[in-house]
C-alpha cells in the first residue's frame, strides 16, 4: 500500500526531477524579481503623492503579495510540469483562499492605518476622534468578515467538511434557526458596533459619564467599550448599553465646557463682594477662555444660601483645574474677608449651662 510513496517507484527519472526543480525555482525567482521591481516603482509613486494612505497600504500588502506572486509562479510551473501539478492541485485548494484572505486583510488594515494617519495631520481634534472611531469599527467589521470567509473557504476545501455541509443543507431550516439563536448575542453586538460607527454617539477620546463614573473612551469594539477613569481604572461597558441607555458625553461637539463651583454660605453673607472677587480672580486666570462667567444664588434655605459660580474653559481638563483653583481661592478669601459667611455648627455650652441653672 505504501509502495506508491517510495521514490524508487516514481515514474520519473533523476534528470526529470532536476528539470522540475529548475523550472520551479526559476519561476519563483522570476516572480520575486517582478515583485521587487513592481514595489520599487510603487514606492516611488507613493513618495511623490501627498496622501499618507497609499504609503501605508503599499507597506502592508508587500509581504502577502510576495507570497501571492510565488503561488502564481508555482501555478504556471504546474501547467507545464505534471509532477508539480499533482502536488500543487492539492495544496492550492488551501493556500489560494488563505493568500487571498491575507491580501484582503492587509489591504483593509493598511487603509485603516493610512486613513487614520491622514486625519491626524488635519489638526481638528473633534473631527479626528470622529473619523478614528468610524475607521476602527468599520475596519474590525471588515476584517472579521474576511477571516470568516477565508476560514470557510479553507474548510470547504476539505472533502469531509464539504460532505457534512452538503448533508446539512437538507435540514437548512432547522440549522438556520439554531444558528440564529446561538449567534443572537454576536449579531446584536455586530449591529450595535455598526450603529456606533454610523451614528457616533461617542468616539475614541470622548469624555463620557456612565454609571456615575467619568472617563475617556480608549477603545470601541464590536461588543464592548473601554473607558479610562481619572484614577486609571478601566470600565468595560457593553456597546449596546450606550445605544439602549442614557449616558453623558461631555465632548460630543467640542472640548469647550462650562462648569460650576457650589458654595453654601450663611444667609447673612454679602453676595456682591463675593461676586466681584470671583469675577476678578477668574478674569485674571490663564485657563479661562472668556466665554461664560456668572455668580447666581440658586437656593435660599433658612440656615444657608447656595451660590453657583459658573465659568468656562477651552478643554475639559482646563475646566477641572480652573474649578479647583476657584474653589480653593474663594474659600480662602471668605475665611480672610467674610469669616461670618462660613457656616459653623457649634454647641453653645455656656448658654446651655445658663439655661440649665435658670430652670
Amino acid at each position: 500500500m505504501l509502495e506508491r510513496y517510495d521514490p524508487r517507484n516514481w515514474p520519473i527519472s533523476y534528470e526529470g526531477l532536476i528539470e522540475t526543480a529548475v523550472a520551479l525555482g526559476s519561476s519563483i525567482v522570476l516572480a520575486l524579481i517582478v515583485h521587487y521591481i513592481a514595489f520599487a516603482l510603487l514606492r516611488r509613486f507613493t513618495r511623490a503623492s501627498e496622501s499618507q494612505i497609499d504609503d501605508v497600504i503599499v507597506q502592508r500588502v508587500r509581504k502577502p503579495l510576495r507570497w501571492a506572486m510565488i503561488g502564481f509562479a508555482i501555478s504556471i510551473a504546474a501547467e507545464n510540469d505534471h509532477l508539480v501539478g499533482d502536488g500543487w492541485d492539492v495544496l492550492a485548494k488551501f493556500l489560494q483562499p488563505f493568500v487571498l484572505g491575507w491580501v484582503a486583510y492587509a489591504v483593509v488594515k493598511g487603509f485603516a492605518a493610512g486613513y487614520e494617519r491622514q486625519v491626524e495631520l488635519a489638526g481638528d481634534e473633534v473631527a479626528t476622534r470622529s473619523l478614528r472611531t468610524r475607521i476602527a469599527i468599520l475596519s474590525r467589521t471588515a476584517t472579521f468578515a474576511i477571516v470568516i470567509i477565508t476560514v470557510s473557504l479553507i474548510m470547504l476545501s476539505i472533502p469531509g467538511v464539504a460532505k457534512v455541509g452538503t448533508t446539512m443543507l437538507a435540514s437548512a431550516g432547522l440549522a438556520a434557526l439554531a444558528i440564529g439563536a446561538a449567534a443572537q448575542p454576536a449579531l446584536k453586538s455586530l449591529i450595535a458596533g455598526l450603529q456606533m460607527a454610523l451614528t457616533q454617539p461617542l468616539r475614541i477620546g470622548d469624555l463620557v459619564k456612565v454609571d456615575g463614573q467619568a472617563g475617556r473612551v480608549e477603545e470601541i469594539r464590536m461588543s464592548f467599550v473601554t473607558v479610562r477613569t481619572w484614577d486609571e481604572r478601566v470600565l468595560v461597558v457593553p456597546t449596546a448599553r450606550f445605544l439602549d441607555n442614557t449616558f453623558e458625553n461631555w465632548s460630543r461637539v467640542s472640548e469647550k465646557l462650562t462648569g460650576p463651583v457650589m458654595l453654601h454660605l450663611d444667609p447673612a453673607s454679602e453676595v456682591e463682594p463675593i461676586r466681584e472677587e470671583f469675577e476678578a480672580f477668574v478674569k485674571a486666570h490663564p485657563l479661562w477662555d472668556g466665554r461664560n462667567l456668572a455668580l447666581v444664588m440658586t437656593e435660599a434655605y433658612p440656615e444657608s444660601i447656595e451660590l453657583r459660580l459658573s465659568m468656562s474653559a477651552e478643554t475639559i481638563g482646563d475646566l477641572f483645574n480652573l474649578r479647583c483653583a476657584v474653589r480653593e481661592h474663594m474659600v480662602k478669601w471668605l475665611r480672610e474677608n467674610q469669616p461670618d459667611a462660613l457656616i459653623r455648627h457649634r454647641l453653645e455650652v455656656e448658654a446651655a449651662n445658663a439655661r440649665a441653672k435658670e430652670a
